[in-house]
């Protein structure tokens, strides 16, 4: 049930919710403050294990919570940044308390005094007796900057396709466009979205933003003839039917205008690697398959337990026999060894794809590209999905993550991911979390991660609630911080924040003072604080990827000619007239064009309306956003031959192709990779950027 409008917290509930991170308030504006309700506190601390239904059971909590935080030595997790004074956590420690650390590596010693960067376990025993426990993070001050400006290419993998690849982009694709754009055009970095794995079972979302696994890749980006075992596999002759139908599925997107079917590929796919799988590894592939596993632990075999259940029982593990419901279970444990032979096929699939995740990124590095390949970090997973599965003991129940209503989403937003428990996060050293960002930079040249004032706070909705009847519930960013620049350094990667949208004052100030990059969309660089125009390029901030679209937003080219405002009115998602609508739109572009113009970015500035010489338009947009201090400049790929269809579309679901579109010219053909790299509209944009 909604609250109603009027409904704030007590006092002793509002100092409940404040000493466990949930907000009472929140403030979308600096001078307007809102009042979250009462029922979504008390839903979000009971996800949280406290009971606060009703004036009795708050006091008690309350009563308790003040008396643990009273006595307890040490908070779960302390940090030390490198060449920083002491954490406030020990500097309040008693006089003479002991204190005793047991470094990553197993090492003890007395005293937290100049210990190596990692993860340690500290031990405080105070005079009086009693004694605290603690994750101690010691981690560098600041993450690795980018070696130098460059400038990289952004692109949805799946809609790369190559005259190989079996109906969508593939991580051959991948390597081959990193290779190019390398060696032949100069480029630093190729940026694509998230490639965890999927959810099985048709229709599969397509939304890589709401993954099974954030921990595992999904292998339905494998190029399966490149798998070393595939030359000896058997039954020839069944691989070549399915090659031929991986031709047919390919011709229908690239040659036919059919959309991509990620189902049918996975199928083929599949299909093709069960004998692949089943042909035996030789010594030294054998001895990488075996580190690869002892290096994943249990998380790779829970994964693979989940596929493999998933296979049998459906793909909601919500619905399936209450035993099955728990990962530790002896029904689990019993089903794990029935299903043994597809346990390994799917424990199999996961290496097999972070190989070919790792020959993307070395074939980037070989090309000279100082970055390589940038991977995405979604802000969570489906709640139906293996981690949800694997890890319901630091996942919300009840709960989803989504956003308050701001300017442009009246409603709020809730985008069905369950968040993160902060207390058991912080109660296992943030151990989800630091395996997560390992397995990611295996293979990763630089990480973007979506939705980056996460790591502060999310805006958790309770179940059955609409959006606007949520409230923010706080991390420990300071430790969230620490462990991003620790494994980013032992990585050697770059980190770049999405922090498009309404931030909390000072998040930027801190994500830049650690060295996490932001995310600058042309269109967004408005002086909102003076006169609205928009904003030079010497007044744009330097530690941040500057880009002018992103996958969310209209390609450069509709934005220009107006286009996407006619998608939008033909999909009746026009808030106002559609009138009103192009002339704020043409508008809007104007004032761009004319900035560009008095910079002398327009080679020719074009006499007639914005999109009038549409490509020297786009060469004029990344001119100007070169003129910018920006650490890194991206170039949306499908901008360099004129696509005019975004890839997603906010507020729709069947009504538009989400995820589903290949690159395509400004005729909205199918491009393919030979085709795309041969392009000499895509040439020229490239050329003013190298």
């Amino acid at each position: 049930m909604a609250a109603a409008p009027d409904e704030h917290p007590t006092e002793d509930l509002a100092r409940l919710a404040g000493l466990h991170g949930v907000a009472t308030s929140y403030r979308p504006a600096p001078d307007r403050t809102v009042q979250v309700p009462a029922s979504a506190v008390t839903a979000a601390l009971a996800a949280l294990g406290v009971d606060a239904a009703g004036p009795d059971a708050v006091r008690a909590a309350l009563a308790a919570r003040e008396r643990e935080l009273r006595e307890r030595l040490l908070p779960p997790t302390v940090v030390q940044w490198a060449g920083a004074e002491p954490p406030a956590a020990l500097a309040a420690l008693p006089a003479g308390t002991r204190l005793r650390v047991e470094t990553e590596d197993g090492a003890e010693r007395d005293g937290a005094g100049d210990l190596p960067l990692g993860v340690h376990r500290l031990t405080a025993t105070a005079p009086d007796g009693r004694t605290g426990e603690a994750c101690l993070v010691v981690a560098p001050d600041r993450l690795p900057a980018p070696p130098g400006r460059s400038y990289g290419l952004l692109v949805q993998l799946y809609s790369l396709l190559s005259r190989r690849s079996w109906g969508m982009g593939d991580l051959a694709d991948l390597a081959e466009l990193a290779g190019w754009a390398g060696r032949t055009a100069g480029a630093g970095f190729v940026q694509v979205n998230p490639l965890h794995a999927a959810v099985p079972g048709a229709p599969t979302d397509p939304s890589p933003y709401r993954p099974s696994s954030r921990r595992f890749p999904d292998p339905v980006h494998l190029r399966v003839e490149d798998v070393p075992e595939y030359a000896y596999a058997e039954d020839r002759e069944r691989l070549g039917g399915l090659l031929e139908r991986a031709g047919r599925l390919r011709a229908a997107v690239l040659d036919k205008g059919a959309l991509i079917d990620r189902d049918a590929v996975w199928e083929l796919k599949r299909q093709a690697l069960e004998p692949v799988a089943r042909v035996p590894l030789g010594p030294g592939r054998q001895a990488a398959y075996d580190a690869f596993r002892a290096a994943h632990g249990r998380a790779l075999d829970d994964h693979a337990t989940w596929c493999a259940l998933a296979e049998v029982h459906g793909s909601d593990w919500h619905r399936w026999p209450d035993g099955l419901r728990d990962p530790r279970s002896a029904a689990t444990a019993r089903a794990r060894e029935e299903l043994a032979d597809r346990v390994e096929f799917h424990t199999r699939l996961a290496w097999l794809t972070d190989g070919q995740l790792r020959a993307a990124q070395r074939a980037a590095r070989e090309a000279g590209m100082p970055v390589g390949i940038v991977h995405d970090l979604a802000v969570g997973v489906h709640p139906a999905g293996a981690d949800a599965w694997a890890q319901q003991d630091v996942f919300a129940a009840g709960m989803s993550v989504g956003a308050p209503p701001d300017a442009f989403n009246a409603r709020g937003q809730d985008w069905g991911l369950p968040p993160w428990r902060p207390d058991r996060l912080a109660a296992t050293g943030h151990a989800p979390y630091r395996d997560l960002l390992r397995a990611l930079f295996r293979y990763a040249g630089a990480l973007r991660i979506d939705h980056v004032m996460g790591l502060f706070r999310l805006w958790w909705v309770p179940q059955g609630s609409p959006p606007t009847d949520g409230t923010y519930v706080r991390y420990d960013a300071d430790a969230m911080l620490a462990i991003l620049a620790l494994e980013a350094t032992r990585a050697g990667a770059v980190v770049i924040g999405e922090d498009l949208g309404t931030v909390e004052p000072g998040v930027r100030e801190t994500l830049q003072r650690r060295g996490v990059l932001g995310t600058s969309v042309l269109w967004f660089e408005r002086d909102w604080e003076g006169d609205g125009r928009p904003l030079p390029p010497e007044r744009w901030r330097a530690d941040c990827l500057a880009t002018a679209t992103t996958h969310d937003l209209p390609p450069t080219a509709a934005r220009l000619t107006g286009d996407h405002v006619e998608l939008r009115d033909r999909l009746g998602l026009l808030t106002r007239s559609a009138a009103e609508e192009r002339a704020e739109a043409a508008a809007d572009a104007a004032e761009w064009l004319a900035l560009l113009g008095s910079l002398g970015l327009l080679d020719s500035p074009a006499a007639g309306p914005p999109g009038s010489d549409e490509e020297e338009e786009i060469r004029a947009v990344h001119r100007f956003l070169l003129r910018t201090p920006a650490r890194l400049v991206g170039v949306w790929l499908p901008d360099g031959v004129g696509d005019r269809r975004p890839q997603n579309l906010p507020g729709t679901w069947d009504q538009y192709p989400n995820w589903r579109l290949p690159v395509a010219d400004a005729d909205g053909r199918p491009v393919p990779l030979e085709e795309l790299v041969a392009s000499p509209r895509l040439r020229a944009l490239l050329e003013v950027l190298r």
